[in-house]
């Protein structure tokens, strides 16, 4: 080789074979020669940076895949005299989080009928399941907790019935609620709540404003929706929490802490109304996190 050629790479190779070819009879052979270790050199190169893009890929498929399987979805059922707006102010905060989160919308025509909706919400999940519920709420999770996607169950002033109990069976060895006295029946047996109702019973401690939206947008609901009888309750085989009113004229707060107490559930008493998730979001959103904190473990 020439003492003034220094090669260096394929840049190197190329120039001296450019000289070559203009000073030495049997340069094109030796071109050629280069040329082949440039093309090897190449090729190998980029296979290895398709192996690499490749297997970065794969990678990260099953990293967002597994991510994607084991990260909770937060179901929330509401109760009766609403629809799954009760849960707006909650809903944002677990977002924030980055949780998946689904509110079902309970036509609250019959208990079947709402357990049927809410199964369709928990078929439709591909990973685990934290299911919230509300009040009566708390009787719809009760019976469509069973299914598999559900991990646990989270009571936020809501009734938790045992197997073959109704509403009307929980409440019997309580004074009725003050709240009832407001409750007006239509010709078909539904009931909605007065706006004082609204205002004085069930979410005393919200504004007037939101009050008054929270009675024009109420959902009538079936009377006999609290005679109707739970089956095996779902709250037997999953972890619960439960989140007791202080200052609930809708359901007892005594009877509330029984039930917490029968379902051996992680128990938070906050001093509000019955509708805490409007008036403390942030705090019913906090046992929220602490459920699905719970399950991610798993």
């Amino acid at each position: 080789m020439d003492k003034n050629l220094k090669p260096v790479g394929e840049n190197a190779d190329q120039k001296q074979c450019e000289h070559k070819l203009a000073t030495r009879p049997n340069g094109f052979a030796h071109c050629v020669f280069l040329l082949e270790n440039v093309m090897k050199s190449f090729v190998k190169k980029a296979a290895l940076a398709t192996a690499l893009a490749s297997s970065a890929i794969s990678a990260s498929a099953a990293t967002t895949g597994t991510t994607a399987k084991n990260e909770p979805t937060v179901v929330l059922v509401h109760g009766a005299f609403s629809d799954g707006s009760a849960w707006s102010k909650v809903i944002p905060l677990l977002q924030a989080q980055g949780l998946k989160v689904v509110a079902v919308q309970n036509p609250l025509t019959s208990l079947a009928d709402d357990v049927a909706t809410t199964k369709r919400a928990l078929e439709a999940q591909t990973g685990p399941v934290v299911l919230v519920g509300h009040s009566y709420g708390g009787v719809v999770i009760t019976e469509a907790g069973s299914d598999e996607h559900v991990k646990s169950l989270v009571y936020v002033a809501a009734y938790a019935p045992g197997e073959g109990q109704s509403i009307a069976d929980l409440n019997k060895d309580y004074p009725t609620p003050a709240g009832f006295s407001e409750l007006v029946a239509d010709k078909r047996g539904f009931l909605t709540l007065t706006l004082d109702g609204v205002s004085k019973y069930l979410a005393q401690d919200v504004s007037p404003e939101q009050a008054a939206l929270m009675a024009a947008t109420q959902k009538p609901t079936n009377g006999k929706n609290f005679e109707e009888k739970v089956g095996v309750p779902a709250w037997k085989t999953k972890p619960s929490w439960y989140i007791v009113a202080e200052h609930d004229f809708m359901l007892q707060p005594a009877l509330q802490e029984v039930l917490a107490k029968n379902i051996s559930a992680h128990v938070v008493t906050l001093p509000s109304s019955h509708t805490p998730q409007i008036s403390q979001p942030a705090e019913v959103a906090k046992v929220i996190l602490e459920a699905v904190a719970e399950v991610a473990k798993k």
